[in-house]
């Protein structure tokens, strides 16, 4: 069984707030001073993955990661070959800046890293990245690719070629079957990814690691956004006033509240 998690190195949401910088001009977010990460949600993905392969010991399982952007370090995506991925495959390119992809270029780079890898059975990504929280890049590779999509999962099982899931809803869950070859979207409620031992980290430099470029997947030239980003700011702070709406009795401070509220427009 193959298996495919798309996952994203982003800059630690954790970091200073003042170390976020808004270039209005570029449009951009420039974290300045910040390590990379992998992004939590595809962490998710990742150990669900792995908890298949658990699952599935009698069986050949192969979990490939796939990450697109710009300047991808291995130290960081080498994390995932030590908590128990098999193989890495970065595609990088000068024009895969992560503020310079929407959610549909984003998602048509990794369909294309994927069709040439070739086979899958299962492709897996987060619910969102943990930069721009779009959320919209795996149900696109599924479109691209034009396989099932099934999103917010929290549990997933393999069986004679479909997958049964537990899809979060509001109230509960609900269960779902697809086909497979399919595209699953990880919900936070899987559980953190699985921490690596130090033997697993050294284990992890030993294992393939598969660079391509744009020109590989033929993507040179334009990137073929859909968004169209016109302006970037900081939100505006603004001043709040607090009044303290007083009577002789409960009954008149609310029968004065209510005529503030009105003479405000807010009733």
């Amino acid at each position: 069984m193959d298996i495919i998690v798309c996952i994203k190195q982003v800059p630690d949401p954790e970091g200073p707030q003042d170390c976020f910088v808004i270039n209005p001009e570029a449009l951009r977010v420039e974290p300045r001073g910040i390590p990379p990460v992998l992004s939590l949600f595809d962490e998710n993905a990742l150990e669900a993955a792995l908890r298949i392969k658990d699952a599935c010991r009698d069986q050949d399982v192969k979990i490939t990661v796939v990450s697109a952007g710009k300047k991808l370090s291995n130290a960081v995506l080498q994390k995932a070959l030590a908590v128990g991925a098999d193989e890495l495959v970065k595609v990088e390119d000068a024009a895969f800046e992560s503020g310079a992809l929407d959610s549909y270029a984003t998602a048509s780079i990794l369909a294309a890293a994927i069709r040439k890898i070739g086979r899958y059975d299962l492709i897996l990504a987060g619910r969102q990245a943990a930069d721009w929280n779009a959320g919209q890049v795996g149900i696109g590779i599924a479109r691209f690719l034009d396989i099932p999509a099934v999103t917010l999962v929290r549990k997933i099982e393999i069986q004679e070629g479909h997958a049964l899931l537990e899809r979060v809803t509001a109230d509960g869950y609900e269960a779902v079957k697809t086909p497979l070859p399919a595209l699953v979207v990880a919900s936070n409620e899987v559980g953190e990814m699985r921490y690596p031992t130090m033997i697993q980290r050294r284990e992890a430099k030993k294992k393939p690691i598969v660079a391509w470029g744009a020109a590989d997947l033929g993507r040179e030239g334009e990137l073929r956004n859909k968004l169209v980003l016109k302006r970037l700011f900081p939100a505006e702070m603004r001043k709040g006033e607090c009044m303290l709406v007083e009577g002789k009795t409960p009954a008149e401070a609310g029968r004065n509240l209510a005529r503030r509220l009105s003479q405000d427009g807010l009733i």
